[in-house]
């Protein structure tokens, strides 16, 4: 996958251009590609425009008809996205402490094909190279390290194979602090009016992250295996955070503006620890379809309490897990929506949403607690 973006040029919308090579094993089979621009610009397969008067019905649904594939195929999608305002896709947010303006993507769960086109399920995985147009005086950062030159141009290098719902940029003149571990060069990043306390808590935030890195590799035997690893506190988030391999995402209510309680200091090491568990459960290894969510959550809950107890000053955090955590298990298995850990139905992928809860996360981190033990 090939993408391009240009974020110079509006506060509402942005340029989107994609470059997609498929492989079909059926020559002459048709399919669709998933895309939802506000304004489609061009579309061709195989070099070939494809009609878009005609597939006008199809584009406004979101997908692009793709007819009489070949055996090898080449996409060619450019259109006019809009920024959201809901968090999700790429979400645009603007600081009222400055006037500062500050893009994340946020492509779960099915909002990818509102930034570039793709086929747009989790079990289609490519390598990304995304190249991106800011300006000048912004920083660029993403899934994979990004090299800045003139004119405010972005190179991100290449991926590993990636699903579409955890490809992410972000971009706007965020502050940073950069450090190294063990050959994994890392940083945090928040907005500009946020450094100060991003800078007076960086030495608590990386040494949670480079404890469970260590962790982690040690205990599954297989390296960081995503390139650089950043930590992005973004603004407007709607999520506590997201796994994106290389750039994760965490709401900006993180770093903390005034002191801190340790419950506040345990959750936000928590939550680095679930992300960080993420990189092996969720993006190296992905579920086919999210009826086996639990694959992600269930692990990651649990792993994110081992790693604090075992590499961590948190060696109590079982304790915090018991009291909260699996009280919110018990909960959800009361309601009428309760489900079984692995396996829930999920039909479609926003259906699949009624089955991020507490017996995804905190039921199944108390089975594998108690398997394991």
């Amino acid at each position: 996958m090939v993408v391009d973006l240009d974020l110079s040029d509006s506060e509402s919308t942005f340029t989107s251009t994609t470059r997609i090579e498929f492989t079909c094993r059926e020559p002459g089979a048709s399919t669709s590609a998933d895309f939802r621009p506000a304004l489609a610009h061009r579309v061709t397969l195989n070099g070939k425009p494809v009609d878009l008067e005609g597939a006008a019905a199809d584009l406004a649904g979101g997908r692009i008809p793709l007819v009489q594939l070949r055996e090898h195929n080449v996409l060619e999608a450019t259109g006019t996205m809009a920024y959201s305002r809901d968090g999700q896709g790429l979400h645009r947010a603007v600081d009222p402490a400055d006037g500062e303006a500050y893009i994340y993507g946020h492509l779960f769960l099915d909002a990818a094909p509102t930034v570039f086109a793709c086929f747009d399920q989790p079990d289609l995985k490519a390598p990304y190279r995304i190249t991106v147009q800011a300006p000048p005086a912004w920083t660029v950062l993403g899934n994979g390290a990004a090299t800045r030159h003139d004119g405010g141009r972005w190179d991100l290098a290449e991926t590993e194979p990636l699903a579409t719902y955890f490809v992410t940029i972000c971009a706007g003149p965020y502050v940073s602090v950069r450090a190294e571990h063990d050959g994994i060069p890392l940083g945090i990043h928040a907005r500009r009016s946020l450094e100060d306390p991003l800078v007076e808590q960086a030495d608590d935030i990386l040494d949670v992250t480079r404890a469970c890195l260590d962790y982690y590799q040690g205990l599954f035997g297989i390296r960081y295996p995503f390139g650089e690893y950043h930590q992005v506190f973004v603004p407007e988030f709607n999520a506590g955070a997201m796994e994106n391999p290389g750039c994760v995402t965490f709401r900006d209510s993180m770093v903390f503006r005034g002191a801190a309680s340790e419950d506040q200091i345990l959750q936000r090491a928590n939550t680095i620890a679930h992300e960080m568990a993420h990189m092996w459960f969720g993006d190296l290894v992905t579920m086919t379809w999210w009826d086996d969510l639990w694959l992600n959550e269930s692990f990651a809950e649990y792993m994110a309490y081992r790693a604090l107890v075992s590499s961590t000053r948190f060696t109590d955090a079982w304790v915090e897990f018991s009291m909260s955590r699996k009280l919110w298990g018990y909960a959800a298995e009361r309601t009428p929506s309760t489900h079984p850990v692995a396996g829930s139905p999920a039909p479609d992928a926003q259906s699949a949403l009624q089955n991020f809860d507490g017996i995804s996360y905190a039921k199944g981190a108390s089975v594998l607690r108690q398997l394991i033990a």
